[in-house]
């Protein structure tokens, strides 16, 4: 018999996980089945169970590479000297995390894709296999973006008295509800995001005082 390559099983793999995102996507994890799934990618059972065990371990390979999207967008758009404002910076993530999620070959729009992160959220909260992923990747990004607001204090860039920790709580939640907003009302674009921001950092706070 020949051996099948690495690269024939990763590809059959990325099939699958792509075709039960597009499911998952469109009819939601309770509202799809098995066999909705193998209809959509248009293999066996047995070729499927080969890879996955059920819709609960394919709902948690879609939730990892989810939640990993989501923290390589946020890293990367740290990576740079000197940083950028607050504004430009969760810009940047929803564009990186946009524009892998539409061109990962899932077929799925910027907001079916948003839709399919809030989806993992919401199913963190009865799995506690989900959970434990997320819990573990938010606490990395905070650590991370904690460290980045440390930058801005170092340089004179944030002048008020606020732990770097809840800072980078509030940029950590800006970019997820404009996850929200993306999936329940439709895609503004990540420049909505910006120009908002932007309008907040501009408010002359003395002047309210």
């Amino acid at each position: 018999m020949a051996r099948v390559s690495q690269e024939h099983l990763d590809a059959r793999r990325r099939q699958i996980l792509d075709g039960a995102a597009r499911c998952f996507a469109r009819d939601g994890f309770h509202g799809t089945s098995m066999q909705d799934v193998l209809k959509e990618v248009g293999l066996s059972a047995g070729a499927v169970y080969r890879y996955f065990s059920g819709k609960d371990d394919l709902i948690a390979a879609i939730a990892g590479e989810a939640v990993a999207g989501v923290r390589q967008a946020f890293e990367r758009a740290s990576r740079v000297d000197p940083p950028p404002t607050p504004d430009v910076l969760i810009g940047r993530v929803v564009r990186t995390l946009f524009a892998e999620g539409v061109d990962g070959g899932r077929g799925l729009d910027r907001r079916a894709y948003a839709g399919l992160i809030v989806q993992v959220w919401s199913e963190a909260l009865r799995s506690d296999r989900l959970a434990a992923t997320l819990i573990e990747a938010y606490g990395g990004l905070r650590t991370s973006w904690s460290e980045l607001v440390g930058v801005y204090r170092e340089r004179g860039v944030l002048t008020a008295d606020v732990p770097d920790e809840r800072v980078a709580r509030m940029l950590i939640a800006a970019a997820q509800g404009f996850i929200v907003q993306m999936a329940m009302f439709g895609d503004p674009g990540p420049e909505t995001m910006e120009d908002g921001l932007r309008g907040l950092m501009s408010m002359d706070v003395q002047k309210i005082s």
